[in-house]
This record gives structure tokens, C-alpha cells and sequence, in this order.
């Protein structure tokens, strides 16, 4: 499991540290700001883009560990499908922060900057610390044994 936390943290910490990376290459005046600011057909359409797909990504990655078929697959294989599904989630959070970022560099238009902090707050959510990593991969049993105590306790 150790090495499953730490594949996670490092996807987790990547990312993160890459989105800063670019926002500060930007700012720093390395790359120049603004660059696109005048096309405003393609701005447009990129605006609606980068909205729905943040905001699907967000809900899928959220909701990721719900499904029934990655949750069976969290139960029975343990390690190797937390490793799967858990880069999967923070991927589908991560390549929405970092467009965003970019995207608000080039285009110089909040949108982006919102929406990649939405995407921030959407972080801590997934947080893989060792106890959720843990969690994730028993929480059918523990719910089992919640429901079994429930019906002991009603009869």
C-alpha cells in the first residue's frame, strides 16, 4: 500500500507543482502574458470547453469511486485498482488545473483563473493520505458490519 501512496502523492504533488511552474513562468515575464488576448472566436469557444469540461471532470472524478463496477474493483483487487482509479481521479482533476492556467495566461480572462481554482478546491477531496488509500479499498466491509449491527440491534 506504500507504494500505491506514494505513486498517488507523487501524481497529486506533480500536478500541482506544474500549474504553479507555469503560473510562474508567466509571471515572472519568462513567457509573455496575454498573447491570444484579441481572438475572441477562438477564446470564446475555448471558454465553453474548458467550462463544461472542468465541471464533468470534476463531478466524474468526485463520483469516480462510487460506480459500482471501480468500487467491486477496489474490493476485489485491492492495490493494483487503487493505483488505477486513484491516478485516474486526480488526472481528471489535474489536466483541467493546468489548461486553466495556461489558458488564463494566454487569454488574460478570469474565467480560467476561476475555474482553476475551482479545481483547487476540489483537491483536498482527493487527498490520497495513507488513511484514505486504506479506506478506500475497505470501506465495504466496514459498511457490511455497520449494517449487520444495525439489524442485530433492531431485533
Amino acid at each position: 500500500m506504500k507504494q500505491t501512496h506514494n505513486i498517488l502523492m507523487g501524481v497529486f504533488v506533480g500536478a500541482l507543482a506544474f500549474a504553479f511552474i507555469v503560473l510562474l513562468v508567466f509571471e515572472t515575464g519568462l513567457l509573455e502574458q496575454g498573447t491570444a488576448v484579441g481572438d475572441s472566436q477562438k477564446e470564446f469557444v475555448i471558454t465553453v470547453v474548458m467550462e463544461l469540461m472542468t465541471l464533468a471532470q470534476i463531478w466524474l472524478a468526485l463520483r469516480l469511486f462510487k460506480f459500482k463496477q471501480i468500487h467491486q474493483d477496489l474490493m476485489s483487487r485491492k492495490e493494483t485498482a487503487l493505483r488505477k482509479w486513484g491516478v485516474l481521479r486526480l488526472v481528471l482533476l489535474d489536466i483541467p488545473l493546468v489548461a486553466n492556467v495556461l489558458f488564463y495566461e494566454i487569454f488574460m480572462k478570469p474565467t480560467f483563473g476561476y475555474l482553476a481554482i475551482i479545481v483547487l478546491i476540489c483537491q483536498p477531496f482527493v487527498y490520497p493520505s495513507m488513511a484514505r488509500c486504506e479506506s478506500e479499498v475497505r470501506q465495504e466491509n466496514e459498511d457490511e458490519h455497520e449494517e449487520n449491527n444495525n439489524r442485530h440491534s433492531q431485533l
